[in-house]
Order: C-alpha cells, then sequence, then structure tokens
C-alpha cells in the first residue's frame, strides 16, 4: 500500500510519515539513487513558481526536464497554478540546477519554498493541559512526561497552562503522550505539533544608511525566536522570520522603534497580493490587451475581405492595381494582418520553439502551423501578383488574423474560468480579519490583525470574526463556525473552549487568550492542505497525459494528409468543379481544409479535464467541512463499497457522559451530584455532569471542601464531604466497606452492564444513595448514517480494540452486522488489508491518531472531528467535524466530482472524435458544408472553456437530500 500512497502527492506533502520511501527512480529516464547511499532523512522539498506554461504538453515538457536530473525523487507540475513541486535529494542535485533545467525548457522558473529533512529527529509538540492548580501537579505531569521512551525534554508551565514537548516521533507517538497526560488526572488540547516558521514585511521609516540597517539588524537579531531577517533598503522594508509561539511582529516595532532612539518608525508593510494571484490578474490583462489590439486590425481585415467587397464604392477602391495584379485591398489586409501574426501572435511562436526544442509539440505549435499556412500563402499570393500582370489568386489573411483573435478571445475566458477554479482558497484567506482588539493593562486598543501575538488577549464582539485561534478565558456566547468547519449551527462558547481564528462571533463578548498564529493557525493549515491536494493528480489524468504526448504530432499528420488528399482530388478531377467556391480554387480549398483540421483539434480540454475538476470539488469540500487531499483520494473514494469504522470517537462520542442517574435515598439530585463531585480522573464524567446540573441556575457556586480524600485503585474514591462519608466505585468496593447493596440497586447495575454501560456505586454514610450509569453513547446521527451508506449498497463494519460484549452494543445500537473486536492498532491494518483482498475497496474512519496503521493502510483513510487539529498525515479525506453525515457527503462529493472528471474526459474526446472529421471536410460531398479555419478556432477555443465551465458547475454541490430529511446538528461536548 505504500506505493499506492507514494504515487499521489499526499504522501510528498507528508513525506515524515512515510518513512522510508523508495529509492527507486519513477519515471524511465531518472538517473538511479547512487549504491549504498541511504534516502532516510536526505529528501528535501521545492515548490516552484513556472511561468510560460499554456497546456498539458507544457507541464509535460517541464516535468521531464526535471526529472532527467539525477538525484529527482518525485516531481508534480500544475499548469493552472503555474506551479512545480519537486522531492530531491540535495547531495545529488540544488534548486539552481533544477531551475536551470525548466528554463532550458523554455519557461522561467523561481524558488517559491523549500523545505529539508536534514533536521534533527525531535519535534516539538506544544500542549493546552487543563486541570492544574499548583506546582505540584505541573512538577508531576513534567516527571511523567520525561520518563516516557522517547521524549527528550518536557516543560509544564504552570501559568500558562501549557507543555512543551520535545519528542522524537520515531519512539512515541502523540497519542501516547496524551494518554500520559491524561492518566496522571489531566485533561490535554494540543496546539501544535512540529516548528511553525512566520514572516512578516515591516516598512521602516528613518533609514538613512548602512549603520541604521546594521542597528535594526543586530537589534532584532537578540530577540529569541527570530530565524532569518531579510533587508530591502531601496524601499525601506524588512523581512523578519520568526517562531510566532515564541515572540511576534508587535515585539519587532517596540524593538526597531527603540533602536534608533526614536529615529526610526516602523508599521506592517502594505498587503500585497499572493504571487499567484498577481501572476492571473497580469496574464488576465495581457491577454484582454492583445485581443484588444488584434481586433483592431483584425476588423479592418475582415471588412474588406467579405464585407466591403459588396459595397458598390469601396469595392471600386480596393480593387484599384497598385502593381500589375496587385490590388489596394490585398496590400491593406497584407498590411493589417502582419502586425497580427508576428507581434500579437508572437507568444505562438515563443511557445513553440521553447516546445519543439525539447522535442514535443503543444497547442502553439498547431497554432503558429495553422495561421502561418493561411499567412504564407496569401503573401505568396501577394508577391505572385505584384510581379504577374495575369495571375488571379485570392488571399486568406482574414483567415490568420481572425484565427488568432478567436484563440486569444478563448484564452482569455479561459484565464478568467480558471481564476475561478480557486476562489476556495482565496475565500479562507479573506477569512481572517483586518483589525482586532486587544486587551492590554492600558485598556483596549485596536491593532492590526497581523500584530497579534502568542499569548495576547483579545476581545472579540458580537458580530466581529475570530483573529487567532485560542482558548476562552471570559465571556459566553454562540460562534458560527461554518466557514471553517461547515458545522450550520452556531457552536456554544464559554470558559475553556477553543475558538477558531476567521470564525464570526454571534451574540456575546468573548476575551480569548490566543494560543495559535501565523503559519501555526488552524486557517493556515487548511489552506495548505487545500493547496496541497489541488497539486495532487488523479491516476486518471495519467490517461490524458500519455494521449498529448501524441496528440498533436498526430493532427500535423492528419492535417497534412487531409491537405493532400483534396489537393490530389482536384487535381485528379475526383470531384466536379461545382465544388469550388467561385472565390478560391482546388488547392486553396484543400489548403483551408488542412488548416482547419490543424486549428480545430484541442489538446487544451483534455489536460484541463481532471486538473479543474479536483481543484473545484477539493475547494467545495473544505467548504463542507471536508478537506480532501488530491485527486488520488477523490478516485479511490468515488469506488468506496466497504467503510471499517473505528468505535471510540468515531461512531460514539469519545467521551464518557451520565447516561443515567438512581436515587435510592430522599434528596435533590443537585445535593447528591455536590456531595458525588470529585476531580479524580475516574470521575471526569460525574463533575462534568454535576457542573451542568448545579450551575445552571447558579452562575458563582461554591463547591464543598472535600477532606481525607482517597483514591483506592481498581474500585473507587473515598473522601469527606459535609461531614458525611462519601464512597464512589464498584461493587467490590461497597462490599470491602460492608455497604449492602439493594435488589434495585443491583437490577440497575445489571441493566448498565447490559447496555454495555459502566455502573457506579455512590454510597452516604455506609448507605446506598444511588446509581450512576457512565456510557461513552452512540453518537445521534450514527444509525442513520449507517442506514443511508446501506442504502448506497456500501458495507459497514466496526473495528474496536474494546471488548466483544461493548462492542456488539454498540454495533446492535447503530444497525452494524459485522463486528471485530479486542483489535490492537496493527491488527486493525491487518484486517483492512483482508477485506481488500476479499475484492473491497475499503475506507477507514478513525481519529488519526491511534488509526493511523489502518488509515494508511485503507484505500481512502478518513479522519474524523479533527477540529482545529488538521494536520493528520495519514489520512486522504479530513473531516473537520464530528458529524458522521460527513462520510457521506466525502463519499457523495467524490462520486460528483469524478463523473463530472468523467464527463470533462467525454467531451473533451468527443470534440475531437467529432470535430476533426468535420473540418476534415467528410460532410462537404453532401452537404457542401465546411469550417473555415477561423470557425474551426473558436470552437478549439470553446472546447477548453467549456471544460472549464463544466467543472465550474461543481461549486452549485448540494449535499444529498438523504441528508436533508434528518435532523443531524452534530455533537459539541462541552
Amino acid at each position: 500500500m505504500m506505493g499506492r500512497k507514494f504515487e499521489s502527492w499526499d504522501c510528498i506533502n507528508s513525506f515524515k510519515c512515510c518513512g522510508n520511501l523508495s529509492p527507486q527512480p519513477h519515471y524511465p529516464s531518472m538517473t538511479t539513487y547512487p549504491k549504498g547511499m541511504s534516502p532516510e532523512g536526505s529528501e528535501a522539498k521545492a515548490v516552484l513558481s513556472v511561468m510560460g506554461m499554456t497546456c498539458a504538453a507544457c507541464a509535460g515538457s517541464v516535468e521531464k526536464s526535471i526529472k532527467r536530473l539525477p538525484g529527482i525523487l518525485e516531481a508534480a507540475v500544475d499548469v493552472l497554478n503555474d506551479k512545480a513541486q519537486v522531492l530531491y535529494y540535495p547531495s545529488m542535485v540544488n534548486v539552481e540546477r533544477i531551475c536551470e533545467a525548466i528554463e532550458d525548457a523554455g519557461f522561467e522558473a523561481k524558488l517559491i519554498e523549500e523545505e529539508s529533512n536534514d533536521e534533527h529527529p525531535f519535534e516539538i509538540c506544544r500542549i493546552h493541559i487543563r486541570g492544574m492548580t499548583c506546582t505540584s501537579c505541573s512538577s508531576t505531569l513534567e516527571s511523567a512526561l520525561q520518563s516516557l521512551r522517547g521524549v527528550h525534554n518536557a516543560q509544564v508551565a504552570l501559568a500558562t497552562e501549557e507543555a512543551e514537548i520535545h519528542y522524537d516521533p520515531n519512539i512515541v507517538t502523540y497519542d501516547q503522550l496524551k494518554e500520559a497526560i491524561e492518566d496522571t488526572g489531566f485533561e490535554s488540547i494540543l496546539i501544535s505539533t512540529g516548528e511553525h516558521i512566520s514572516k512578516i514585511h515591516l516598512k521602516v521609516d528613518g533609514i538613512k544608511n548602512e549603520q541604521s540597517i546594521s542597528a535594526i539588524q543586530k537589534s532584532l537579531q537578540s530577540l529569541p525566536g527570530v530565524v532569518n531577517i531579510d533587508t530591502y533598503i531601496d524601499i525601506n522594508k524588512i523581512s523578519v522570520a520568526y517562531k510566532p509561539y515564541i515572540t511576534g511582529p508587535r515585539t519587532f516595532i517596540q524593538v526597531i522603534e527603540s533602536a534608533g532612539s526614536g529615529c526610526f518608525k516602523a508599521e506592517i508593510f502594505p498587503a500585497e497580493e499572493a504571487g499567484r494571484e498577481t501572476h492571473r490578474k497580469q496574464e488576465i490583462k495581457q491577454y484582454f490587451k492583445f485581443f484588444i489590439w488584434s481586433l483592431v486590425f483584425t476588423i479592418p481585415v475582415f471588412l474588406t475581405s467579405m464585407v466591403l467587397m459588396y459595397v458598390p464604392g469601396i469595392k471600386h477602391v480596393l480593387d484599384i492595381k497598385v502593381v500589375n495584379m496587385l490590388k489596394v485591398g490585398q496590400l491593406l489586409r497584407w498590411e493589417l494582418a502582419t502586425p497580427v501574426q508576428f507581434i500579437i501572435g508572437r507568444r505562438f511562436y515563443i511557445g513553440s520553439y521553447r516546445s519543439l526544442r525539447k522535442g514535443s509539440a503543444n497547442m502553439d505549435v498547431l497554432i503558429a502551423l495553422g495561421t502561418n499556412a493561411a499567412y504564407l500563402y496569401s503573401v505568396y499570393v501577394v508577391a505572385r501578383a505584384a510581379f504577374s500582370r495575369d495571375f488571379k489568386g485570392n488571399d486568406f489573411f482574414e483567415t490568420s488574423s481572425m484565427l488568432i483573435s478567436f484563440i486569444l478571445l478563448g484564452k482569455y475566458l479561459e484565464v478568467l474560468a480558471k481564476g475561478k477554479t480557486s476562489q476556495a482558497i482565496a475565500k479562507l484567506i479573506d477569512l481572517t480579519p483586518d483589525t482586532a482588539i486587544l486587551l492590554n493593562q492600558d485598556g483596549e486598543e485596536q491593532v492590526d490583525s497581523r500584530l497579534v501575538q502568542k499569548n495576547d488577549v483579545i476581545k472579540v464582539v458580537p458580530g466581529a470574526k475570530v483573529a487567532s485561534d485560542g482558548i476562552v478565558i471570559w465571556g459566553q456566547s454562540h460562534v458560527n463556525e461554518s466557514m471553517i468547519t461547515g458545522e450550520a449551527r452556531p457552536v456554544a462558547k464559554r470558559k475553556g473552549d477553543m475558538v477558531i481564528g476567521g470564525t464570526v462571533n454571534q451574540n456575546g463578548v468573548l476575551h480569548v487568550k490566543v494560543t495559535r498564529v501565523g503559519s501555526e493557525s488552524a486557517l493556515s493549515q487548511i489552506v495548505r492542505l487545500v493547496e496541497s491536494a489541488q497539486m495532487a493528480k488523479a491516476p486518471v489524468q495519467k490517461l490524458a497525459d500519455h494521449i498529448s504526448k501524441y496528440f498533436v504530432p498526430l493532427v500535423i499528420l492528419l492535417s497534412f494528409s487531409t491537405w493532400i488528399a483534396w489537393y490530389l482530388a482536384g487535381k485528379l478531377h475526383a470531384y466536379p468543379k461545382s465544388w469550388i467556391p467561385s472565390s478560391m480554387n482546388s488547392f486553396e480549398l484543400a489548403l483551408q481544409f488542412g488548416i482547419s483540421v490543424m486549428v480545430i483539434a484541442c489538446p487544451c480540454a483534455l489536460g484541463l479535464a481532471t486538473p479543474t475538476a479536483v481543484m473545484v470539488g477539493t475547494g467545495v469540500g473544505a467548504t463542507q467541512g471536508v478537506l480532501i487531499k488530491g485527486g488520488q483520494a477523490l478516485e479511490s473514494a468515488h469506488k468506496v463499497n466497504c467503510i471499517v469504522f473505528d468505535k471510540t470517537g468515531t461512531l460514539t462520542i469519545g467521551k464518557p457522559v451520565i447516561v443515567t442517574t438512581k436515587l435510592f435515598k430522599n434528596m435533590s439530585v443537585q445535593d447528591f451530584y455536590e456531595l458525588a463531585n470529585s476531580e479524580h480522573p475516574i470521575a471526569r464524567a460525574i463533575v462534568e455532569h454535576a457542573k451542568k446540573i448545579i450551575t445552571e441556575d447558579e452562575q458563582n457556586h461554591t463547591w464543598p471542601e472535600v477532606r481525607d480524600f482517597v483514591s483506592i485503585s481498581g474500585h473507587g474514591v473515598k473522601a469527606i464531604v459535609q461531614n458525611k462519608e462519601i464512597l464512589a466505585g464498584n461493587k467490590k468496593l461497597m462490599m470491602d466497606h460492608n455497604i449492602a447493596i439493594s435488589v434495585d440497586a443491583e437490577e440497575v447495575l445489571a441493566e448498565a452492564e447490559r447496555l454495555a454501560q459502566t455502573g457506579i456505586l455512590v454510597s452516604l454514610d455506609g448507605e446506598i444513595a444511588g446509581v450512576l450509569a457512565v456510557s461513552d453513547p452512540l453518537k445521534p446521527d450514527a444509525k442513520e448514517v449507517i442506514s443511508i451508506l446501506k442504502s448506497m449498497k456500501i458495507k459497514s463494519i466496526m473495528v474496536t480494540g474494546d471488548n466483544w460484549g461493548t462492542a456488539n452494543s454498540i454495533a446492535r445500537q447503530a444497525g452494524i452486522e459485522t463486528v471485530m473486536a479486542e483489535a490492537q492498532p496493527h491488527t486493525k491494518a491487518t484486517q483492512v488489508k483482508d477485506l481488500q483482498n476479499s475484492g473491497y475497496t475499503v475506507a477507514m474512519v478513525g481519529d488519526g491518531i491511534n488509526d493511523s496503521p489502518a488509515l494508511v493502510s485503507a484505500d481512502v483513510g478518513m479522519a474524523i472531528g479533527a477540529g482545529t487539529d488538521i494536520a493528520i498525515e495519514a489520512a486522504d479525506i479530513v473531516l473537520m467535524r464530528s458529524n458522521l453525515e460527513d462520510i457521506v457527503i466525502a463519499i457523495d462529493l467524490a462520486k460528483k466530482t469524478f463523473n463530472r472528471i468523467r464527463l470533462n474526459y467525454i467531451w473533451a474526446l468527443g470534440y475531437n472524435l467529432l470535430s476533426i472529421p468535420i473540418a476534415a471536410g467528410i460532410l462537404y460531398p453532401s452537404t457542401r458544408f465546411r469550417l473555415p479555419p477561423w470557425i474551426a478556432g473558436a470552437a478549439m477555443a470553446a472546447s477548453s472553456i467549456s471544460v472549464v465551465c463544466s467543472s465550474l458547475l461543481l461549486k452549485n454541490y448540494k449535499r444529498p437530500n438523504k441528508l436533508n430529511k434528518l435532523d443531524l446538528n452534530g455533537i459539541k461536548i462541552e
């Protein structure tokens, strides 16, 4: 399965998790990896901007040039976004050499970002800890973490309620770190893993010379967390790369302004558009400008050859002979068509040269050949007319100029449409608010949101967007998270809850302590994931890439054959003279058919069929809270016919809750829970339930003091509360303390056991006061979703590490017939492979942590309920919410996207298969219908636009009607 994973860019974007990648080349011409050299930890990834590509053939040429270099492990080229991603061995090749290879192929290349794997093996994990009350808590937790094998260093800060852990991910996992924290009796929330580097651009006024720059650099370099400083003295710009969890831009501004004794004034550099968007806008503007200028020259050419020839007075002027048989009209058309052919159409010559120089042929070659055939023949007619007293011939200057004009119009519309396919990313980026209200000792201050730093406290008023990820430290409200997670209903937020940057606060004021900013924020991670997904090629695209290699040479051959066939047929009188239009001869008729074949063929439509649909599909998924990692995941997901569910946190809520309370004493529920309340981890479900019941009407409830607290391992707890002896635990605890268990209590315990619930007995002063049933309940939407999957002919299986009794109980409630219990993480992966060997296309749905082996082994790995922790590398699809309905949405969206890809291919192939014979004149003998070259060119342009527009229709995706009939509102664990 690793081979399958490696074929997609999912693996390249997350190659840390892949372990040992195969050193064998994936391209016939790639140099083999030197014997004895270990690939472990030596790869690097570069993302390059490649300018000048116009179609799939260009992308193929760039990819081929890169893969021919020694040390290239994999390369993928995205013609839509003008990008190339390269995974390579730095010991064998560098970025400069890769750029040179691309430039040798005739394109411009520039490095956007580079990542190396030659780092220390340790990763940094930062976790928010809930429940610490004193230094003893933090010391205990620190010791517990330090004792884990693979943990290099652990620091726990009581003041910030955070732990920073340096660990070797090859030895210990985040899941084990989390387990160690919770075993100590605390709750953990992941803030981030790995080193996140952010970059800020500052404009500094007051810089006069190199000494000023040097003073500022020294001041900034002395700050902890500053990684790199770049200066641009000509525009007074300083760029600072830094670790956002250590320092931030507000600190930089303060340091810069204090460095020059008040001489310097610093502020955020005026916002610049992303490079890709800037290039897109420039490209749109350029095509529009070329099209307008082309029209300026083409319209007179068209009028003089097609319209004005029938206006008596003007016809006389155009027919005036200049030299011999050369007329004014011919000379005028020549003069007007020449700038269109060689100045406005220059880009087609450049593209053809670049392509042919590398031994391949693209769309530009067809256009250049077609327009040159018409133009050069017309020049020949003009020259013959100028030097002959009796020559009569017709020029085709209108064919070449109109052809270029229509192709430029098509390219302009195509670039406009392609820009719309990436709107999902632009919308995500735009979610971040421009300003934030910062709370400090002096009160409130409105600042640029980019100045917000970790540990700042920001105020979020009703109707405002949350500026950064953080934890609510004061206030209650509802937050609309639909733009990030796709969750339709506002989510309740109160003290201790996490909020996501870019979401909208609705009805209350919140004070939020910032935990993640810049590149480590949830929004930034989502944007990176979606961008990576849009780079990944679907396996089905290989067919189009293969066809494109032979398409253009084949079309040239067909075009030449068409011209020869019609020309010979005319010379041999194989058809009557009445077939030849009065305005041309048999040679010219044959030439028109040949040119039409050349310009009507469209390899671009084939090249755009898959990437445009994948781009729109993944963008739509992101707005629905379904993050799909590229074309490979889409193609596999649409074939899924078996889904393997993890139990805890997937089918169930994932957190024990009180499901039944049975009292045997004459007392209120509130009084009972006030006594039963305990801060021991065993009683966490009781604690949460008690807080909900008792604090519903009391905002500032004071809990009674607990004395003589004793934890009895494996049985329960014992304490004195309000001078009453409280015991809470199992039957063994009660029997050891000689407490009689009534028949009613026994019945409640038996019923709880039958329902796979944990029964907890609570006694007051030696008498049973009540029984609590604690369970990890089934999610409300589970049964309906399993039913919907069944109707879609998808088999559902549950795999869990729990015992058979609990597993069978949950499976019965959910409507799942096949259960695999008591399974370890590695055995889950084995069971997935067994299902695949049985002929199933398997999707594994888990929490993305302890299910990683199974997620990787499955054809499609789905990590559910990821929330803000979306950096799950093992999964192919990340479901942001805890709703099981998102599984149905993911599969349905994959099917609709893949159906759209199929439709695009049917149209692109069908267009070429139908249009080429028509352009070649197959209908002419029976109907006298032929396609003039300029109409053929317009049809070619229209075919590309139609494929892009077809993909854009995916933006209208609606979730399945079956889900609309259900009231599935998701689950929020308070």
